[in-house]
C-alpha cells in the first residue's frame, strides 16, 4: 500500500477560513485508510488539537467520524457546520488563525527542520508554518524523488 507525506499546509484555509483544517482532514482521512505516511500523526497533540479544540469538535467524534463515513473535505465542513449550530464563532476563528500563524517552534525543533531540509539556519525562518512546510518538502523529496 503507498504511503503519503501530507502536502497541504497548515497555512491553508478552507472556505470555512479555518487555517490547517484542510491538512488536519488529508491527515486522518490518509491514516484511516492506511495510507498516511509513518512520520507522520493523523491527529497529533499540536496544530491538530488546536484546530479541533478552537472550534469545539471532540477529537473522537472527529476520528469516527473520518473514518466511518470518509467524507470529502465540503463534508467535513458541512459537518462541522451541523455541530456548530450552522455556523462558526468568527471571533473564535480569527484567534485560532492568529494563533496558528504565531506559533513558533523551539530553537532545537527548528534547527532540526532546518538540517533536514539542507537550509541553513540563519534565523529568517522562525514560524512553525514555513518550518513545516519545508519538513514536508524534505520528507516528500527523500520519500518520492531521491
Amino acid at each position: 500500500m503507498s504511503s503519503i507525506v501530507p502536502m497541504i499546509s497548515s497555512g491553508t484555509a478552507g472556505p470555512l477560513g479555518v487555517l490547517h483544517l484542510p491538512r488536519l482532514w488529508q491527515k486522518a482521512s490518509l491514516e484511516a485508510v492506511g495510507k498516511l505516511h509513518s512520520d507522520y500523526p493523523g491527529c497529533g497533540k499540536g496544530y491538530d488539537q488546536m484546530v479541533l479544540s478552537g472550534l469545539g469538535i471532540d477529537r473522537e467524534e472527529f476520528l469516527s467520524y473520518i473514518k466511518s463515513s470518509k467524507p470529502s473535505y465540503v463534508q467535513l465542513e458541512e459537518w462541522i457546520l451541523s455541530k456548530k449550530g450552522g455556523s462558526l464563532d468568527q471571533a473564535a476563528v480569527k484567534k485560532l488563525n492568529d494563533d496558528i500563524r504565531g506559533y513558533i517552534h523551539a530553537d532545537d525543533t527548528r534547527a532540526g527542520i532546518l538540517s533536514s531540509a539542507g537550509r541553513k539556519d540563519d534565523g529568517s525562518i522562525k514560524d512553525a508554518v514555513n518550518l513545516n512546510n519545508l519538513d514536508d518538502w524534505a520528507t516528500f523529496y527523500s520519500a518520492e524523488l531521491k
